[in-house]
């Protein structure tokens, strides 16, 4: 298939979870997924920012990545970080090459990462976060390509920027916490799935994903059911 036609069919699916009630981590979720499917990318994730102002990793395209992100929020250092800091796009960065992020990029290299780039979550002048995507190789990635990711990011921030807007400043911060606080009750319902099945946190997370849009669920609901007790899913692999 045609990239032209693949990122066509991104922006319609992001355009179609635009509903009135939206889950912003299953967007930003399906916005990561698609960067690594469209785009020249290995991995791609998205850190927002809290109402405090602190980072936070919100989606990962994989559980690497997201450990990844983890530890550069823990540190405080990495392109996600700069980019978020100034609204400016980092891009085409050498790992081997850069000594901007010492620790950040042994961890990266160590997890088999060669290139990093990083675009604002950004609109008219407001920063909301910052799209992560790494390559396994190094090299210049086509400008087309890093558009098509900022478009792709754009709408996202578009989206999470209406969103808040319907409701008045105490309220925005309470949705935005409630969605930070949402990716803790994944990543416990994550835990409970893959010990439960002797799975990896990847293959838990898929299964988390697959059963709420099979069941017609909110993932965040379905989290909350595995942790509470009241859910219990099918063998990850055999819906």
């Amino acid at each position: 298939m045609a990239r032209e036609t693949m990122l066509a069919r991104a922006l319609v699916e992001l355009a179609d979870n635009l509903v009135s009630d939206f889950d912003v981590t299953e967007l930003l979720t399906v916005l990561t997924d698609r960067c690594v499917d469209v785009l020249d990318v290995s991995a791609a994730g998205i850190m927002l920012a809290s109402p405090a102002g602190d980072l936070r990793v919100m989606a990962s395209s994989s559980e690497e990545m997201r450990l990844l992100e983890l530890f550069e929020v823990q540190s405080q250092e990495g392109p996600c970080l700069d980019c978020y800091n100034t609204g400016e796009a980092v891009v085409n960065v050498d790992l081997g090459d850069d000594p901007r992020w010492p620790q950040f990029a042994q961890r990266a290299t160590a997890a088999g990462f060669r290139s990093v780039h990083a675009l604002p979550m950004r609109l008219r002048g407001a920063v909301l976060g910052a799209l992560n995507m790494f390559n396994v190789d190094t090299g210049q990635v086509r400008p087309a390509d890093m558009a098509a990711a900022q478009a792709l990011a754009d709408v996202a921030t578009i989206a999470i920027i209406q969103h808040r807007a319907a409701a008045e400043a105490k309220l925005l911060n309470e949705q935005l916490s409630g969605a930070l606080n949402t990716r803790i009750v994944i990543e416990q319902a994550k835990g409970m799935i893959a010990q439960r099945h002797g799975v990896d946190m990847e293959t838990a997370f898929t299964a988390l994903r697959d059963h709420a849009r099979a069941h017609n669920l909110r993932l965040a609901d379905l989290a909350r059911d595995v942790t509470d007790g009241r859910q219990d899913l099918a063998t990850p692999g055999h819906p």
